[in-house]
């Protein structure tokens, strides 16, 4: 070993082992610069590879250290500037130093001559396997001529015919390199015959495939070939081709559709390409499953409507009992449609809770109207594309549901029907949210355009009816474009009424009993109402219903039935104990307890807000899992009573002595809201100033620091609860005293007694009772109070204070 100082030339995608001889292309500055210092001194070069042959200024880390000492042979300058030179390996060569890199890389190298090594048993068998392997190399590749192959392997030395063999190999750079790292002789045969294995192995998987695409295409030449001679045979026969038959079927389905014009011309564009294809083309069958969904849309098919009001109004009466505003509404539109026929039809959107008949009304609206329905569930929809369809460009691509409904209806004038719009989500694939908006939107969804078709289709013509049973997960921009109809849920007579009429004769055919097989009068009904389902819809009722049918007939078939009108104990018999209580109104005026409404999913209910003042500092407990909202009303009611304690008959100072404990019944079920207020603040002031409050009465509102009374919402609901709880006088503030006329039937206006505050003081007055008229009640608290109750510097005597007025029906 020795060192020694050479210039060195960068190497781009190549090695050069020692005992190799081959032309080098220089181009690089530097590179040439090498050249010609090495042609100057004794010829002698070292060649080291790069590491990434994309740099073009390599540095001293972008290069191997170890390379090969080779001597320039021959030097020939090209024109443009470049050189060639034909090299041959000497030795290997390590880099130890830099020692320029600016002009051209010079470095200080230790050249590694090859070691004598006698044929050892473990290296002649090593030379047998890389040679067996290298000549089944040469045989697989054929790269390596016959007689290049026996030059090698006639080579004695060891180290020269590994490294011999491995020039001849196509590796990449780094495996080379590894071969010419491999100073040991042993190790460098070891690496040589692994990567000869692999190539072997890469080979034969090039062959089979090779092999299996040569098969392929001779069958596609086969087969080619053969519709060619066909061809031939149906020219001198004087049969047509199959393609041209296909593209005039299109044409004449074209012109049969009556599209648009912009419709038919896309169609007739997709023929003449249909026409150039090879009949087995994959793109043919996309083309083909287009022209089909194309044609088969009813682009000028509409269905003649109805316009027969009383028809239509008796149909919706004959499917549904009540729901008088969507009723109004459907006929409203008939009327318009009988006026002007081009009128866009409206997009509807009915909101309620479960079970109040959305769908079966968006179908009787269809038959009303005499038009096609579909139905589209939109319940966990959260790809895009299912509105939108997906563009021809992916495989299996197809329209959109909206495009798919349009054709399953067959006319472009259907009733449709998205179900669950408030159950849509979004992921990553888009928000069909967003891609609702174009389709609900009247002015644009006459030029709605799929991503299948690409072509506008009027959707202007179609009645879209949703629905949903919240409004507040719906969008805003895409509730700004629907026209929503709220449906409240069904009153105690309304459900007896659609028993009877539909449910009950319904379920008596399902279950194959005849109608004198039994019969349930109303007052029957309406305890499976109240005692057996706790909805605002009518779906468990309905289930009632049936158990009760199959509970009859298992009775009928073993001949333990006598036919007759079920009676109140027929039905706990066959349904078992009620399971549900309503709450009913307090026997006697109490102290502290007062009757409040409130508004629920399945309808209104009657709670009872309990108030107990305790010896404390002043300090309020709220319990009965009361949400949020209603607790920042209890405690706007407490800072209320503080701040008119005086005025309210309490002493001025009593919260620094006493602590409030305020429970609201039926402490398992959640309860939330700020129209509880004004009950809260009269149960409070009944409690600290030992007046009872009339047992008759419920009240609902809510209450501001100052006093006020604002509007809430579910007055019809909260109003029958009150009338099923049989309470006679009802609360409600000012504002909503047109909510009671529009919204709570007639019968039951009559039956009660309203009064419209908006005041707390109006409140109390009309719900505390005298002193006098509270000694006796149960409740009573050991706290000093006035004997006076003041409004406004006016005493108060133990008769009832003079009422507000009152509007009664």
């Amino acid at each position: 070993m020795k060192e020694r100082e050479l210039p060195l030339l960068p190497l781009r995608g190549i090695l050069v082992f020692p005992y190799m001889v081959i032309h080098l292309d220089v181009g690089r500055e530097r590179s040439m610069a090498a050249i010609e210092e090495a042609m100057l001194d004794d010829r002698i070069i070292l060649l080291a590879s790069q590491k990434e042959t994309e740099i073009d200024s390599p540095t001293a880390e972008d290069m191997y250290e170890m390379g090969t000492v080779a001597e320039i042979k021959q030097l020939l300058k090209l024109p443009g500037g470049t050189m060639r030179v034909l090299v041959e390996g000497i030795s290997r060569g390590r880099v130890l130093e830099f020692l320029e890199e600016e002009r051209y890389f010079k470095v200080r190298v230790e050249e590694l001559a090859e070691e004598k090594k006698t044929r050892t048993p473990e290296i002649e068998t090593l030379i047998r396997g890389m040679t067996h392997q290298f000549e089944e190399y040469a045989k697989l590749g054929k790269r390596v001529p016959v007689e290049t192959l026996g030059t090698v392997l006639a080579v004695e030395e060891p180290g020269q015919l590994a490294d011999i063999v491995a020039s001849h190999l196509n590796l990449k750079v780094p495996d080379k390199q590894t071969i010419l790292e491999a100073m040991a002789v042993e190790v460098r045969l070891e690496r040589l015959t692994e990567l000869i294995m692999r190539e072997i192995e890469i080979m034969e998987l090039e062959r089979r495939i090779g092999q299996r695409v040569r098969k392929q295409m001779d069958k596609a030449q086969k087969e080619y070939y053969l519709r060619e001679q066909m061809k031939a045979i149906q020219k001198e026969l004087g049969d047509k081709d199959e393609r041209l038959v296909e593209a005039e079927e299109y044409r004449e389905k074209v012109a049969k559709a009556k599209c648009p014009k912009e419709v038919e011309q896309k169609a007739l564009k997709e023929i003449e390409r249909l026409e150039k294809m090879p009949p087995s083309s994959a793109e043919g069958t996309v083309v083909r499953t287009y022209l089909d969904w194309l044609l088969a849309l009813p682009w000028g098919k509409s269905s003649k409507d109805k316009i027969d009001l009383k028809k239509a109004e008796d149909i919706l009466n004959e499917d549904h009992y009540g729901l008088e505003k969507i009723k109004e509404r459907i006929l409203e539109f008939l009327a318009i449609r009988k006026l002007t026929p081009k009128m866009k039809s409206p997009i509807l959107c009915l909101v309620g809770p479960p079970g109040v008949g959305k769908t079966s009304l968006a179908k009787s609206i269809a038959r009303a109207l005499d038009r096609k329905f579909v139905r589209m569930s939109l319940g966990g929809l959260r790809d895009e594309a299912e509105i939108r369809g997906h563009r021809r460009t992916y495989i299996g691509a197809l329209p959109g549901r909206i495009i798919q409904g349009v054709r399953t209806a067959g006319t472009r004038n259907s009733v449709f029907l998205l179900d669950e719009i408030d159950k849509m989500t979004s992921d990553f694939r888009g928000d069909p949210a967003s891609a609702l908006l174009e389709v609900l939107d009247p002015e644009q969804n006459s030029t709605f355009t799929d991503h299948y078709l690409e072509v506008p289709f009027d959707l202007s013509q179609t009645l879209f009816v949703l629905t949903a049973n919240t409004l507040h997960t719906i969008p805003r921009a895409l509730l700004d474009r629907m026209e929503v109809i709220t449906l409240s849920g069904y009153t105690e007579d309304e459900k007896v009424n659609i028993a009877k009429r539909y449910l009950v004769p319904k379920q008596m055919e399902a279950h194959g009993l005849k109608k004198d097989v039994l019969s349930l009068a109303d007052e029957v009904l309406l305890k499976l109402v109240q005692g057996y389902t706790k909805e605002s819809g009518v779906r468990n009722l309905e289930r009632q219903v049936a158990n009760l049918c199959r509970k009859i007939a298992i009775r009928w078939v073993k001949k333990e039935w006598e036919p007759h009108t079920l009676t109140v104990e027929d039905i706990e018999s066959a349904l078992g104990a009620p399971r549900y209580h309503f709450q009913v109104a307090a026997k006697a005026p109490e102290i502290g307890a007062v009757t409040g409404l409130a508004f629920t999913e399945v309808g209104g209910v009657v709670l009872t807000v309990e108030v107990t003042p305790l010896p404390g500092k002043g300090k309020l407990t709220l319990t009965g899992q009361l949400g949020d909202v209603m607790k920042e009303s209890a405690q706007a009611a407490w800072t209320f009573i503080r701040a008119y304690a005086l005025e309210l008959g309490i002493e001025e100072d009593f919260y620094d002595r006493t602590d409030l404990h305020i429970h609201v019944p039926e402490g398992a079920i959640p309860k939330d809201g700020p129209s509880a207020g004004v009950t809260m603040a009269t149960a409070m002031a009944s409690a600290l100033s030992k007046r009872a409050v009339r047992a008759d009465l419920a009240m609902t509102g809510e209450i501001t620091l100052r006093g006020n009374v604002l509007p809430i919402g579910g007055v019809k609901e909260k109003v029958l609860a009150a009338h099923r709880a049989g309470i006679k006088v009802v609360l409600l503030p000012e504002e909503n005293r047109k909510d009671l006329v529009e919204d709570v039937p007639e019968n039951v206006r009559k039956l009660m007694e309203f009064h419209f505050v908006s005041r707390i003081e109006e409140v109390l007055k009309l719900a505390l009772l005298p002193l006098a008229h509270s000694d006796e009640v149960p409740g009573d608290v050991s706290l000093p109070v006035h004997s006076v109750y003041a409004k406004e510097g006016i005493p108060v005597t133990d008769s009832r204070p003079e009422e507000p007025p009152v509007w009664k029906s």
